[in-house]
Order: C-alpha cells, then sequence, then structure tokens
C-alpha cells in the first residue's frame, strides 16, 4: 500500500474500485469511438444509398407526372382541335341541309313560284359577292327551267356567303348541265378576253358521289380546278318524285386549317391531320414520316410499315384515344388522336418523348451535383467530428482518471451493489429498488433514493405514454380514415355532368372537426330531371358523421326510385324515427328540377331558406313554409312548392353554418351579409358564387374559431343549349 499526501491510497479494495472503473470508462470510450466511426461510414453510405434511391424515384415521379400531365393536356388539346376543326364542317352541313330544304319546297311548287332571271359572271363584281350562272358546254340555260325557280333560292345563297366565313362558295347545279353560284370571285370563270367559261358540271366529283349516295357527302380532298388550293366540298342531292333534279355544294378552302395545323407547331410537339382513307393531310412536319401528302395515291398510314402508329390510327379513328408512344424516324414520341365525326377526319396530337423527359434529365444532374457537394461537406465535417472525439477522448481517460482515483477512497460497496444494478436494470424492465447496503447517510443514500424515485416515476411515465400513443394512433387513423369516407360519399369532381350544357352545378363542404354533420348532393334521377338535397345533422364530429351517412343514403334511394319532394321527406322521417334511440335530427331542403322547362319541385324540413337569383336579377331569399325537422317526430307529413328557373337563374343552398359563422366579438355573419356577398358577382359561375361567399365569411371571422360546418351548393340554369 501507498500513502499519496497523507489521504489517498492506492491498493486493495480502492485499487480495484480504480481499475474498475477506469477499465470500464476506457470500453465505454472504446465502444463509443469505434460505434461512431461504423455509424460514419454507414451513414455515408446510407447517404450515397438514399441519393441513388432519390434519383430513382425522381426519375419515375418525374416521367409519371410528366406523362400524366402530358395525358392529360394532349386529350384536351386534341379534342378541343377536333371540335374546332369539326365545327367548321358542322356550319357547313347545316347550311347544305337548309339549301337542300329550299331546293326541294322550290321543285315540289315550282308551278305557284316566278321564275327570276340570273346572269353570267362579270368582271365588275371582282371581290364583290355576287350570284353567278354557270352551264356545261351545249347546253343553253335559257331553255332550262330549273335555272328561274333556283334563282330564287339567290338571296338566301348569298346570304350564306356573306355570313358564314367559311364557305369559299355555295352553289346548285341542275339535272340539265346549269350551275347557280355564289362566290366574289367570278374572274375564275372567265377567259382573259371576258367570256365565260364552260364547267362540266354533272361530272364534277361533287355532283358524282352525292348523286351516288342519295344523301348529303363530303368529297375528299381535291385542288380547286382553278385556283389551285386544297378543298373539301359539302353536297347534297335535291329529288322530285323519287328523281334527281339538282345537287346543292358549297367549297370550304382547307387553307385555314393547313396554316392551323402549321401554327400548332413547336419544338417538342405539333399537331396533324389524317383523312378516313388514313393518309396525311395536313402537318407541319416538310419531311419523314408525318411529312403531309396531298395526293389520291399517298400511302395509306394503317398499312403502313409503321405498326405501331397503324395500330394507333385505327384505334383514333375508332373514337377518341388514351396517350400512346409510337416510335417514328428512329424518335420516340407521346401521340393521341380524336375523330372528326362530320368528315370522317382524324386529329392528332404528337409530342417529342424525349423533350417531355428532358426536365427530369436537368433535375437529375442538378440533384447529383447538390448531392456531391453535400456529401463532401458531410464528410469534412465527418473528419473535423473524428477529431474532437478523439481529443475529448484523451481529455476523458485523463480526467476520468483523476476521477476514480479520489472517488475511489468513497465509493466502494454502495457504488459495486448500485452499479450491478444498474446494469442489471439495463438489460431488462426492473426498476432500481432502495436496499441497506445504499443508505450510508451521504450523498450516495440520497442518489439511491433518486434513482428509485425516478426509477418508478420514468417506470410509470413510459407506461402511461406508450397508452396514451396507442391510442392517440388509433384514434388519429380511425378520424383520418373517416374524413376519407364522409369526403368521398359526397360530389367532388367537377365538372359534375360535362356533357350536360342546360346546367352548371358546384358544391363544397368544410367540416368544423375531422368529419362533421352537414351534407349535400346532386344526382340525376334519369336524363330530365336533377335531384339536390342540402341538410344539416344536429351535433358534430363522429355521431354527427354516421348520422349523416345514413340521412343521405335513405333520401338518395328514395328519391331515386321517382318519389316527389313531399313524399320523399315524409317517407324519410318515418325510416329515420323507426330507429333513433339517440333522439338526432336533421333539417332538409330537396328539391327536384325538370331540366327541359326548368321547374323546381322543393319541399323544407326545418332548413334554412334558399337564395334565388333570375336572369338579370340578384339574389334573394325564398322564404319557402318550413315543416319539421326529420327524425324529430313520428307520423309527419310535408308539403312542397313549386319555382320557375329561367335560363340564366342561380339558385343557393346553403347550412346554418354560413350566416351563424362568428367572429372574435360573438357578431354573427348573418344572411344579410350572405345575400350581400353573392350579389358581389352574381353572374359569375357556381364554383366562383361559393369562392365569394367563402371569402367574405373569412374576411368577416378573420381568425376566430370555427364551430359549425360551413356547407354550400350552388345551381345554374341554362336551359335548352
Amino acid at each position: 500500500m501507498r500513502i499519496i499526501k497523507g489521504w489517498l491510497k492506492i491498493g486493495g479494495l480502492q485499487q480495484k474500485i480504480f481499475n474498475l472503473v477506469l477499465i470500464f470508462i476506457l470500453m465505454i470510450i472504446g465502444a463509443y469511438v469505434a460505434v461512431g466511426v461504423w455509424n460514419q461510414r454507414n451513414l455515408v453510405q446510407v447517404v450515397q444509398n438514399a441519393g441513388d434511391r432519390q434519383q430513382e424515384s425522381i426519375t419515375k415521379i418525374s416521367e409519371q407526372t410528366m406523362e400524366a400531365v402530358l395525358d392529360s393536356s394532349m386529350k384536351r388539346i386534341t379534342a378541343l382541335q377536333a371540335y374546332i376543326a369539326d365545327d367548321l364542317f358542322g356550319d357547313v352541313r347545316s347550311d347544305v341541309n337548309t339549301l337542300q330544304t329550299i331546293a326541294e319546297k322550290l321543285f315540289e311548287n315550282s308551278d305557284a313560284i316566278a321564275m327570276r332571271p340570273v346572269y353570267a359572271p362579270s368582271a365588275d363584281m371582282e371581290g364583290i359577292p355576287s350570284v353567278q350562272l354557270i352551264h356545261e358546254d351545249g347546253v343553253n340555260p335559257e331553255d332550262s327551267q330549273m335555272v328561274g325557280l333556283m334563282a330564287n333560292m339567290s338571296e338566301i345563297m348569298l346570304s350564306m356567303f356573306e355570313n358564314s366565313g367559311k364557305m369559299s362558295s355555295v352553289f346548285v347545279g341542275t339535272s340539265d348541265g346549269n350551275m347557280i353560284l355564289v362566290n366574289d370571285r367570278p374572274s375564275v370563270f372567265l377567259s382573259k378576253d371576258g367570256t365565260p367559261l364552260m364547267l362540266d358540271i354533272r361530272h364534277r366529283p361533287w355532283y358524282v358521289q352525292a348523286a351516288k349516295a342519295g344523301k348529303m357527302i363530303f368529297t375528299g380532298v381535291e385542288f380547286d380546278a382553278y385556283t389551285e388550293n386544297p378543298m373539301v366540298e359539302c353536297a347534297a342531292p335535291v329529288y322530285l318524285n323519287g328523281g334527281l333534279v339538282a345537287i346543292v355544294a358549297a367549297d370550304i378552302y382547307l387553307t385555314e386549317i393547313n396554316d392551323y395545323v402549321k401554327s400548332t407547331a413547336t419544338k417538342e410537339s405539333f399537331v396533324c391531320v389524317i383523312n378516313e382513307k388514313g393518309q396525311m393531310l395536313f402537318s407541319p412536319a416538310e419531311d419523314g414520316f408525318f411529312k403531309a401528302e396531298l395526293m389520291n395515291d399517298a400511302p395509306d398510314l394503317r398499312n403502313g410499315e409503321n405498326a405501331g402508329f397503324a395500330s394507333f390510327l385505327k384505334k383514333a379513328q375508332a373514337g377518341a384515344t388514351e396517350i400512346e408512344t409510337i416510335t417514328a424516324d428512329g424518335k420516340e414520341y407521346f401521340v393521341s388522336g380524336v375523330p372528326m365525326p362530320s368528315t370522317g377526319w382524324t386529329v392528332v396530337s404528337v409530342v417529342d418523348k424525349e423533350l417531355v423527359n428532358q426536365p427530369a434529365a436537368v433535375m437529375l444532374s442538378q440533384y447529383e451535383v447538390i448531392n456531391e457537394d453535400a456529401l463532401g461537406a458531410y464528410r469534412e465535417g465527418s473528419e473535423k467530428s473524428l477529431r474532437m472525439i478523439i481529443i475529448l477522448t484523451v481529455a476523458v481517460i485523463v480526467l476520468a482518471s483523476v476521477g476514480a482515483l479520489v472517488m475511489a477512497a468513497r465509493i466502494v460497496k454502495p457504488v459495486e451493489a448500485m452499479t450491478k444494478r444498474l446494469n442489471i436494470m439495463g438489460d431488462s424492465n426492473e426498476t432500481f429498488v432502495m436496499e441497506d447496503i445504499y443508505k450510508t447517510g451521504d450523498e450516495i443514500e440520497i442518489l439511491a433514493e433518486s434513482f428509485a424515485n425516478l426509477s418508478k416515476r420514468a417506470a410509470d411515465y413510459i407506461q402511461q405514454i406508450t397508452t396514451i400513443t396507442a391510442e392517440k394512433e388509433r384514434i388519429g387513423t380511425e378520424l383520418a380514415l373517416a374524413t376519407r369516407i364522409q369526403a368521398d360519399m359526397l360530389p367532388n369532381i367537377y365538372p359534375a355532368f360535362p356533357e350536360r350544357k342546360e346546367f352548371d352545378i358546384y358544391g363544397s363542404m368544410d367540416p368544423a372537426k375531422e368529419v362533421g354533420g352537414d351534407f349535400y348532393n346532386f344526382f340525376l334521377i334519369d336524363e330530365d330531371h336533377l335531384c339536390m338535397i342540402m341538410a344539416d345533422v344536429s351535433g358534430k364530429g363522429v355521431p354527427a358523421a354516421l348520422f349523416m351517412m345514413a340521412s343521405l343514403i335513405i333520401l338518395s334511394n328514395n328519391a331515386m326510385i321517382g318519389k316527389n319532394p313531399a313524399q320523399i321527406l315524409t317517407d324519410t322521417n318515418a325510416a329515420i324515427c323507426n330507429n333513433n334511440r339517440e333522439e338526432m335530427f336533421v333539417t332538409v331542403w330537396l328539391g327536384i328540377l325538370e331540366i327541359s322547362t326548368g321547374k323546381l319541385v322543393a319541399a323544407n324540413a326545418g332548413h334554412e331558406y334558399p337564395a334565388l337569383k333570375q336572369p338579370n336579377g340578384q339574389f334573394e331569399l325564398i322564404k319557402d313554409k318550413h315543416g319539421f325537422v326529420i327524425g324529430g317526430m313520428e307520423g309527419l307529413k310535408y308539403q312542397e312548392y313549386e319555382l320557375m328557373l329561367e335560363p340564366g337563374a342561380k339558385l343557393f343552398l346553403y347550412t346554418d353554418g354560413v350566416p351563424e359563422a362568428t367572429n372574435s366579438e360573438t357578431q354573427q355573419f348573418g344572411t344579410d351579409r350572405m345575400v350581400k356577398a353573392l350579389n358581389q358577382d352574381p353572374d359569375s359561375s357556381p364554383r366562383q358564387i361559393l369562392k365569394n361567399v367563402r371569402q367574405s365569411v373569412d374576411d368577416f371571422v378573420k381568425e376566430a374559431e370555427q364551430f359549425d360546418d360551413l356547407t354550400m351548393l350552388c345551381l345554374e340554369y341554362n336551359g335548352k343549349v
């Protein structure tokens, strides 16, 4: 044994304690350093792997996002372009059909109709729409009774030409070789010396094809005999007593479509038009696979060597396609197509796949640079941290050695026992318990008591936290699922009925809690009847949401079997009262709109007054007669009333969460402010009207908490379109 300065001994049990403490500290430090180095290397690998996964994710998500956006955009653009192009032919088709009807009436009543004169083309009328007489070689118009009769159509044909903006000429050819024509280019039918040219009328494609078909037709693309411009002709036969007497027709120059197709070309996309024979009619491409060839013997792409495009084109001619990928000229393209019903042509949108995916490649390259910089910075920081750890480790060893020597004289058995106990606790769920060996009457005893109390509280706290966390996770999961289920129960896809132009409708619900008791619904009972429901269940939260779902299903089912509004509410009340031990109730406004006439039949079970705006008017509350709430009393019968919606009228429905919205000064929003918000822009769309009202409520409430659900629905009635 050796004594240092008369108070410190090294040897015996104290030496063992010193060695034990020192070794224990060294083991902890060594393990910490080893774990730190391992974690550093492992973290670098994790970062690298995460970077690789992020790159894959960025690539995949970018491609999926771009393809999804491209799919939606291409289908909308292609459909719109096909609609625009088809509308061009649809208007001309209507005009030719009108001429056909008028011509048939003239021939049927020829005995009662006076003959009118019509004259040959005149150079003086160049640039001025005029009526002109053209005939075949060897035909004398003065011998024709049909010419004078058809001349009665001159003003109508002239008016169609001047108002159309789409026709290059409109004409009627008779079966005896004469033609009455309206255009603003008489010089086309004049020779250099000013004499009228002869035209082989009954052998022109429009005459031959219409006569053969016996119905209205569109010719294939051909070149004008005089201007050499590409055009298509719409023609319809005129019969008298089963015999062909004339053909009415109109020319449509296709330069407008050709120019439009060329204007669609960008660096990565363009539009092309393919006829019913699979031939490329219009395309901005000057060479390659997509080059347009306005020739009768142009290749049929449906039977070409490009099998992928051939398959796509066949589907596009049958109906609008999804986005597909094809290869042409050694490149990949996204394509989608829509047919043009009037002509049998097909509009195809083409997008360069490589250029579309280019943003993802740029993102990846930038990400790699950022990731490398971050990884380099991390490695540099890790090296500094490692050096600091080494320095701190040496300092800790020195300080621990000195501390162990000093404390070894005082800490013997109690500390050893305490250490053993703590080591045992570290590998189990046991708690630290006060024992006689720790009762030394000094700080060791206090430390032991603290360990015992802390251990007990920690065990209790962990148990409480575990229980509370599990319960909160369960409740949170159930509430999140309930919120999604409730939202899915209500209409949430807009426009709700894109094919119906007679009306527009939009609804929204913002629950005060995770789930709410308000609900709305709208659906077509049949092609001419639209049912609308606005309701408010008593109470909030999950009970109200469950009651709301039951009420929604019962109301909707009763409406779908053809009952009137009063009977729907009466039967719904009976069903709910039959099993309503919780004594909950719901206020309901239900209306059924007859779409063809605008007649609205409605019934109100204790709900808020609807607001109505007629054309050129303002929103006003309709103070209809209220019945009692549904679920409040058995045996009730409800009354209904009628409203007539004129084209342009709007109907606004809501729950009490709108007028009863309260600001921080406990003032309610009220129906007056609501009507003012509705009339802020009463002619806007239903969706905008709901936004205006919600914005007004938010501006009024400001930071005050929302205590009630905000549910609104707006219908705009357009009438027959």
